[in-house]
C-alpha cells in the first residue's frame, strides 16, 4: 500500500523545483546514513560545500545556487540528524566528533581532497568545528551569521523559541519566524518547510563547546545579519576581529538571522564569491 507523502515532503518537493533545472541530487554513503547533497554547477568546478541551519534543510540555499553555481560545484547539504532526505542509520550519532567523521565521509564521498567550506548559524557551527579538525581539507571557511561559534545567544531569543522547541507547531514557528525576521519576509514555501521540519519526529540536532576558533589557520570570511536576533551583532564581529584578526569580518545590512542566505541574496552572494575568488 502506497503512503502519502507528508505536508513537510509536499513542502520540501515543492522549494526543491525552485532549484536549477540541471541541479541533481546525490545520496553519499557514510556510517551514519545516506547524506542527501544537492548539486549544481560545472563538474569541474572547484566544490563548494553549503552546510545550512538547523530545520532549515540543503534547500535553504536555491536563491544562492544559480549565482554561486557558475563558479563552483555547489554541494547544499541537508545535515545528518536533522530533518530532509538524510537518512540515519549505522553509526550513532553521539557528538561533534561524530559529526567531524561525517563530514570526512561526505568529502570522500563527492571525490573532493579539499572543499571551500560554508555555513550559516548551526551549519557555521559545524563548519568551524570541521575547519580545525581536518584543516588540510578546508581551502577556504565562510561562516555566516555563526552561533555557538563567537559568542551563545540572546536570552530574548532563547525565550522567544522555547515553545517552538518544547511544543512545536507550523503556527508557533511561524510567528517566531515573523518576530525574528520582522521587514525582511523570507520565501513563503520555505517558511513553510521550516515550520514544519520542527515536527518531524526523530530529529538529532548535536550541541557543544564553542570551537577554539583562534587556532583557525586557513581564510575566513564571517558575515553577519545586521538585525540578528540571535547575537548582539555588532558585539560578534569585535569578537570575530579580536580572536581572527587575519580574517574579512563584514554586516550585511538589512539581513536578520532567519533570513539568511535565502532574502536578498546578492549581497550574500557577492561578499562570498569575492571570498572566495
Amino acid at each position: 500500500m502506497s503512503v502519502s507523502p507528508s505536508a513537510f515532503d509536499l513542502a520540501y518537493d515543492e522549494l526543491r523545483a525552485r532549484w536549477p533545472e540541471s541541479t541533481e541530487e546525490h545520496d553519499i554513503a557514510t556510517p551514519y546514513g545516506p547524506t542527501r547533497v544537492h548539486v549544481y554547477g560545472p563538474a569541474d568546478g572547484r566544490p563548494l560545500v553549503l552546510l545550512p541551519g538547523g530545520m532549515a534543510t540543503g534547500l535553504v540555499w536555491f536563491a544562492n545556487a544559480t549565482a554561486l553555481g557558475r563558479r563552483y560545484r555547489v554541494h547544499a547539504v541537508d545535515l545528518v540528524g536533522d530533518a530532509g532526505r538524510t537518512e540515519r542509520r549505522g553509526t550513532p550519532l553521539r557528538n561533534a566528533d561524530d559529526l567531524n567523521t561525517w563530514l570526512d565521509a561526505l568529502l570522500d564521498g563527492i571525490g573532493a581532497a579539499d572543499v571551500h567550506l560554508c555555513g550559516h548559524s548551526y551549519g557555521a557551527w559545524i563548519a568551524a568545528g570541521y575547519a580545525l579538525h581536518a584543516p588540510e581539507r578546508v581551502a577556504r571557511l565562510a561562516l555566516i551569521d555563526p552561533t555557538q561559534v563567537f559568542s551563545g545567544f540572546r536570552p530574548g531569543y532563547l525565550l522567544r523559541a522555547l515553545p517552538t522547541l518544547v511544543r512545536p507547531t507550523e503556527d508557533r514557528v511561524r510567528s517566531f519566524l515573523a518576530w525574528e525576521t520582522g521587514a525582511a519576509r523570507p520565501d513563503e514555501v520555505w517558511q513553510r518547510l521550516y515550520a514544519l521540519a520542527h515536527t518531524v519526529p526523530d530529529r538529532k540536532l548535536i550541541t557543544g563547546g564553542r570551537p577554539r576558533v583562534a587556532d583557525l589557520r586557513m581564510p575566513v570570511l564571517v558575515l553577519l545579519a545586521e538585525h540578528s536576533r540571535t547575537h548582539r551583532t555588532h558585539r560578534v564581529a569585535d569578537r570575530a576581529r579580536r580572536a581572527l584578526p587575519q580574517a574579512e569580518v563584514a554586516v550585511l545590512p538589512g539581513a536578520t538571522h532567519h533570513s539568511l542566505p535565502l532574502t536578498t541574496p546578492e549581497q550574500l552572494n557577492d561578499r562570498l564569491a569575492d571570498f572566495l575568488d
